[in-house]
């Protein structure tokens, strides 16, 4: 089998090991073949496990290599600032104030070495009275606006896991780091990112909150694109399952209705929003006769744009990942690529823990 492409592979990161974004990030860098290593603490689980203690047995560092350090210490601190000194980039998640106190800042690390890029990763950032509040990711996630948009018909709104405020805010910070390596390489001036899950969010939302702007979006579970519409929306089948629509395009709903074996011209226009809660109905109402296989076997390679809803257990055999490889046993973070040379593996093993 050809090796997996490592476009990062002469990118040196340091991650000082927290939960949240700060990680994800990480996990992305190492995805893409970043030589990262993880500072943890000595005495204790990294602050990534310890966060994740009781609710899983999944090692969130697993995928990089960590150096255990006594931050508290002049001697660890040392420790720390020597690979900065060697390092493209710095990683952390701290609550504002936390990397200062430890000298660790991005005052004492651009210091060590001017070309640096200081990744700050966290859910509020580090201005304003909330930065030093604690949070989680639906706490950020509901300031920006989006967990109130993912309600239906007045009910509560629905937790979309951690994917809006963490796994996404984690991407972003990559792709910020990433893009500032790329201008310090350039013009040798170093960069301090401040990435905030809540702002990350809220930025996801751009499309909706210009929706409402132009007075296009009414209230949750009402609209386009949040179940309001019968043709965006998860139908219930004959056997407990769920099928997902999302037939947008005009020829793509009369094909749907074709396949459900109304017709057309007997019914409301596609975007006659009074329409949209009847239609619905009636549409749940034909997907209730068949099971969730037979309407696919009907649909899902059509143009109607329908999908089975799969199950965690489900979902690994699908065709489209497992032509792709994507779990192998857990989903990869990086597409599948290209073979290429290696790079520097564990630099940081120039700079050891002093006795």
């Amino acid at each position: 089998m050809t090796a997996q492409l490592r476009p990062l592979a002469d990118l040196r990161v340091v991650e000082l090991s927290v939960a949240g974004s700060a990680a994800t990030c990480a996990s992305f860098m190492v995805a893409f073949g970043a030589q990262l290593v993880r500072i943890g603490r000595v005495d204790a689980p990294s602050s990534v496990d310890a966060a994740m203690s009781g609710f899983t047995s999944v090692d969130f560092g697993a995928d990089r290599e960590t150096m255990p350090v006594d931050l508290k210490s002049a001697a660890g601190r040392e420790t720390v600032l020597r690979l900065v000194e060697r390092a493209d980039a710095v990683i952390e998640g701290f609550r504002p104030g936390v990397a200062e106190r430890l000298g660790l800042g991005p005052e004492e690390c651009l210091a060590r070495n001017p070309r640096l890029v200081y990744c700050r990763a966290t859910g509020w950032g580090q201005q304003g009275e909330q930065a030093g509040v604690a949070g989680h990711d639906t706490n950020f996630v509901a300031v920006s606006g989006a967990l109130r948009a993912l309600a239906r018909d007045g009910s509560a709104p629905i937790v979309p896991l951690n994917l809006i405020g963490e796994m996404a805010g984690g991407l972003h910070a990559a792709l910020a780091l990433v893009s500032s390596v790329h201008h310090s390489r350039r013009t040798g001036a170093g960069v301090v990112i401040d990435v905030a899950q809540a702002e990350t969010a809220a930025a996801l939302m751009r499309s909706v909150y210009a929706m409402h702007a132009a007075g296009d979006w009414t209230d949750p579970g009402r609209n386009h694109l949040d179940g309001g519409a019968p043709f965006f929306n998860v139908y219930e089948t004959s056997d407990a399952e769920y099928v997902a629509v999302t037939a947008i395009e005009p020829h793509r709903y009369e094909l749907l209705l074709r396949g459900l074996g109304l017709d057309p011209a007997e019914l409301p226009a596609q975007l006659d929003r009074d329409s949209w809660p009847r239609m619905t109905e009636r549409l749940a109402a034909v997907f209730r006769t068949r099971t969730r296989s037979e309407w696919c076997d009907l649909l899902e390679r059509s143009e109607v744009c329908l999908t089975p809803v799969l199950s965690l257990d489900e979902a690994p055999s699908h065709p489209v990942n497992a032509v792709r490889g994507v779990f192998d046993p857990l989903p990869r973070l990086a597409p599948p690529m290209w073979s290429a040379e290696p790079g520097n593996e564990r630099w940081w093993a120039e700079c050891p823990v002093p006795k």
